[in-house]
């Protein structure tokens, strides 16, 4: 009789005859023949005569089972918690799942109905049952039951889909839901369907403006509870969830295990419409809108869009020089709070990202991502004017300037120009002397990288550049240019006024000829 109740009222509560219902009644079926066969398994024996793992088995007990058939009717809601994948909760109740039940039909786990009068066990307001591990007090046996699951860590209720198991059976018919996608509560204002009652109040709040949980802080207004606690974290640093790889910690749950994914590469959320996968659902959702073309962001200076709202906030401290970072360590500034936690690797020295074939770290994953196609050999960014090939875009814009001829980077002390923006900060050295490359064998120092390279070689006789003609060897790559000269006859350098020609420049500066003296006297 309690199986049939359930599952007849289950479907009354849905609203739809049992034909329409096929995939969830299949899963009640295997739910409910469970209690069944439970119910069938209990004989004279008593239960204090099994052994504890027999008295396990038997759910519900049947030394309880009579006394807590009749502590269910006119059920008031139980609130239940539920986490998502996102570290996010919703408030779930029993009446979400279950209608109010006879005395005789009811479950062991629906245990708020009012007590008939003539019950002596348990009066209103007084509570005799008493945890022995906590010392909490309940009303009702089966409340205290109920409660001692967390204790004992029992989930006696078992999902005949995916196994997965519940302390409590209207957690289990809830969960049936995600096998069945059954959604059988509908939002009235926007007809969007969520499977408990308790997922509609939190949606219904989006469109009242409902909050019903303010911060004793900062005042700001959060519409469920978990988001306060989540919130709460922020004013006093707490960071429960911690990383088992890196140590990293997180004050939500859904953000420790977004940042897991960053370790073993998952990318679990694919999108429809081309091979692209995230690690995440934002991300997913953010790229679905590329494919919908939706720019819903437009900058006001000078009118381009952006698919998200932080992006159009980074964007116009382009337009205003607006930089609200700064390093504490160089004091150094930034727009974007991104963009100052990469640099603070370099203090740090911190390089979390690993290469897999050389062992090879660095700060940033993009900066791995281009190592990895020194292993690879991969080039995919091509020159449209000579096809010349490159493994990084910087690289190709770079090159591109050899073309134009544009050099963006001026010398405030000389205005002389520069196509990449590092030949101009080693050239600034020349004014101001700076020498920061020093070499550990002897005193010299350099303004540049390559000049202690190349002073370098001279120490340790690396000779890296060979001649194919004659095999010689040099430790410069101008050296062999030069050399090279010898055996193609090349003389680039000529005399404007006798049109004599040189192999080398310093051969040329030497020359002196008549037409050069007259014109110089004569000047």
């Amino acid at each position: 009789m309690f199986s049939k109740s359930v599952k007849d009222e289950h479907e009354a509560e849905v609203g739809r005859p049992k034909e329409d219902n096929v995939g969830l009644n299949l899963l009640l079926e295997a739910i409910l023949r469970q209690s069944q066969d439970a119910l069938h398994k209990r004989t004279d024996v008593s239960e204090e005569d099994l052994h504890p793992e027999q008295q396990e088995a038997l759910q519900p007990p049947n030394s309880e089972a009579k006394a807590e058939d009749a502590d269910h009717a006119n059920s008031s809601e139980i609130v239940v918690t539920l986490e998502d994948d996102e570290g996010d909760a919703d408030s779930v109740s029993d009446s979400d799942t279950m209608t109010s039940h006879s005395p005789d039909e009811t479950d062991d786990d629906d245990d708020d109905y009012e007590q008939p009068k003539d019950d002596k066990t348990c009066h209103a307001g007084k509570k005799h049952a008493k945890c022995s591990v906590c010392d909490k007090t309940f009303s009702r046996k089966s409340s205290l039951k109920r409660h001692t699951r967390i204790h004992t860590g029992e989930k006696p209720y078992c999902c005949p889909v995916c196994s997965k198991r519940f302390s409590i059976k209207s957690h289990l018919i809830i969960h049936a839901r995600t096998h069945t996608g059954e959604k059988p509560f509908a939002c009235s204002l926007c007809e969007k369907r969520f499977p408990t009652m308790g997922h509609v109040k939190t949606h219904t709040r989006t469109h009242t403006g409902e909050k019903r949980f303010a911060c004793p802080v900062c005042g700001l207004g959060v519409t469920q509870k978990i988001h306060l606690i989540t919130h709460m974290r922020i004013h006093t640093g707490e960071k429960p969830f911690a990383c088992s790889v890196c140590d990293k910690r997180f004050s939500v749950k859904g953000s420790l295990i977004r940042h897991k994914r960053t370790h073993t590469g998952e990318k679990p959320f694919a999108c429809s419409l081309c091979s692209a996968r995230f690690g995440d659902r934002s991300a997913l959702v953010q790229h679905m809108k590329i494919h919908n073309r939706v720019n819903h962001f437009a900058c006001s200076v000078c009118g381009v869009r952006f698919l998200q709202k932080v992006n159009l906030t980074n964007h116009m401290h382009t337009h205003n020089g607006h930089k609200a970072f700064a390093c504490s360590v160089c004091e150094k500034r930034f727009s974007r709070k991104g963009e100052l936690v990469i640099h603070t690797r370099v203090h740090t020295g911190e390089k979390l990202f690993k290469c897999t074939a050389c062992g090879l770290g660095f700060g940033q994953r993009n900066g791995l991502k281009k190592h990895t196609r020194t292993h690879t050999g991969e080039k995919p960014f091509v020159c449209s004017v000579c096809g010349k090939n490159f493994s990084t875009k910087d690289h190709l814009k770079t090159h591109t300037r050899t073309h134009t001829g544009e050099k963006p980077f001026a010398c405030s002390v000389c205005d002389k120009r520069f196509s990449v923006k590092g030949h101009l900060s080693t050239h600034a050295r020349t004014h101001t002397g700076e020498k920061p490359f020093a070499c550990s064998v002897c005193p010299s120092t350099f303004g540049d990288r390559s000049g202690l390279n190349h002073h370098v070689r001279r120490h340790v006789g690396e000779k890296l550049f060979s001649c194919s003609d004659c095999d010689k060897s040099f430790t410069l790559r101008g050296a062999l240019t030069t050399h090279m000269k010898k055996h193609t006859a090349e003389k680039p350098f000529s005399c404007t006024a006798c049109a004599k020609q040189y192999p080398h420049r310093y051969l040329l500066k030497k020359h002196k000829c008549a037409g050069e003296k007259s014109g110089n006297q004569s000047s």
